[in-house]
């Protein structure tokens, strides 16, 4: 336990920078649902008509950062994210201004476009970026950016958004770019692009059986753990009150123990290894869920349960990313990390739209308490499949690889 808890050295400014660019790109990704009904009513279009500018961006999201990847890899990694920053804030500027439900679409889709540069770029940066032995700790603190999205940012824009118009929202998100963009021009350190090297090679990845594999964990953890969350408000109404203030303490409970998982699972990366911690953390899920399914079906109604259950959830389910994204980094080997990285966040973003379609059916066809039976069965795979020896599907086996 002391290789855990050990004093590290304070982290670089620019590793905070990358933390505010991934607040500012999950933040833009989930704030739609907040001022929903004001998009709305202003463009006159049907409530419905303007969810899909969710899904628009999440699929974008999920296609662009693999292909943009391959692209982008073999350009230094400062000059991408600040490029990218500077389309992203340009992007949500034109939302702001959007004079009609097409033009707002459109700028949507290239928000998601450099959204998905930015996030492969940070991650890449991260593990090229972080001394020996650290590289978990760096990558849990991109990681805590997008957790803390989910009770800073989105509360802040859904406030604004009320207070002032959906528009301001869009502009608060552009100035936080704007601000990031900067911040990694004066701070970002030199991290070379990938030499250069015929597409048939930057595309290794997408045919490697071990990187293909730790995409599948992570779409499955990702269909699972997300499909719980975006049923949580019903689950919480079956097992407690499900009252408005409830629900609220939930979710901010779910950011809080999130952004601490993140932290802790990077800490645990670097003293255990990504692989091993990576099997700790979807053991943990899985487990935390088969307590949710145990609580709905024991008809405790108990809001003290309720709340113990979902931070223990919490903790595991965003405690994924820094063990599966280094155990990315050590299978895809240092010259196509930035591509393996993206091919994984394509994988998380499918298995999120995957969550919601199958939440729905099992929620229609057997009920809201067959929820957490369902995602733990997901989970129980990923983790199965996270068990499968990395030498049995051609993974590089030196650690060195991921130091590199």
């Amino acid at each position: 336990m002391s290789a855990v808890t050990a004093r590290k050295p304070a982290l670089p400014s620019w590793l905070y920078v990358l933390f505010l660019a991934l607040l500012a790109t999950a933040t833009d990704e989930f704030i739609i649902a907040g001022v929903l009904p004001g998009i709305a009513d202003d463009l006159g279009v049907e409530v419905s008509a303007a969810g899909q500018l969710v899904t628009v961006f999440a699929v974008v999201y999920a296609v662009g950062a693999p292909s943009l990847a391959v692209i982008c890899e073999r350009f230094p990694r400062r000059p991408v994210m600040v490029s990218a920053l500077g389309v992203f804030a340009l992007a949500n500027a034109a939302a702001a201004v959007a004079p009609g439900y097409w033009w707002l679409m459109a700028a949507r889709v290239a928000a998601a476009l450099a959204a998905a540069v930015i996030a492969s770029a940070a991650f890449a940066t991260a593990g090229a970026g972080a001394p020996p032995q650290e590289q978990g700790r760096y990558l849990a603190v991109v990681t805590a950016g997008m957790t803390a999205a989910l009770f800073t940012g989105v509360p802040l824009g859904t406030w604004l958004g009320g207070a002032v118009g959906w528009r301001a929202t869009f502009w608060l998100i552009a100035g936080v770019g704007l601000v990031a963009m900067a911040g990694l021009l004066t701070t970002a350190p030199r991290i070379p692009g990938g030499r250069a090297a015929p597409l048939r090679e930057r595309l290794a990845p997408l045919g490697d059986l071990g990187v293909l594999r730790l995409v599948l964990v992570t779409f499955l953890a990702a269909s699972g753990g997300l499909m719980f969350y975006t049923y949580l408000a019903a689950y919480a109404r079956e097992v407690a009150d499900g009252s408005s203030a409830v629900l609220t303490l939930l979710l901010f409970l779910v950011g809080i123990a999130g952004l601490v998982g993140a932290l802790l699972a990077g800490r645990i990366t670097d003293a255990w290894g990504p692989r091993r911690s990576l099997r700790i953390v979807l053991g943990g899920h899985a487990a935390s869920l088969v307590l949710a399914a145990a609580l709905v079906f024991s008809g405790a109604g108990s809001t003290f349960l309720l709340s113990v259950v979902i931070g223990c959830w919490a903790l595991f389910a965003w405690g994924l990313t820094p063990p599966v994204q280094g155990s990315i980094l050590l299978a895809a080997g240092p010259g196509a990390g930035m591509t393996a990285l993206a091919l994984n966040i394509s994988g998380l973003y499918l298995g999120t739209g995957v969550a919601g379609a199958v939440g729905g059916v099992v929620i229609n066809t057997a009920g809201i308490p067959y929820l957490p039976v369902a995602a733990a069965i997901l989970m129980a795979l990923s983790f199965s499949l996270a068990c499968v020896p990395a030498r049995t599907v051609g993974e590089l086996d030196a650690p060195a690889a991921a130091r590199t």
